[in-house]
């Protein structure tokens, strides 16, 4: 299992959209080989899978009201 370490990020803007459908994102999922971004519900479908790959977790779903 990799290790996720936190770090300082900017919070996520509403012109910044999910990768897989456009939506709001609210995840922000940092990999050696750059970020993507995601809704809470694509974020939540595909996490097993990032969380293998990634460098940094920023979750945001917080925000949502």
């Amino acid at each position: 299992m990799v290790s996720v370490t936190a770090v300082e990020t900017q919070e996520l803007k509403a012109t910044d959209r999910c990768d897989a459908c456009g939506a709001q994102a609210y995840v922000r999922v940092t990999m050696e080989s750059g970020e993507l971004l995601f809704c809470g519900h694509h974020a939540r479908a595909n996490e097993s899978a990032l969380r293998e790959v990634a460098v940094d977790w920023d979750d945001q779903t917080d925000r949502i009201k």
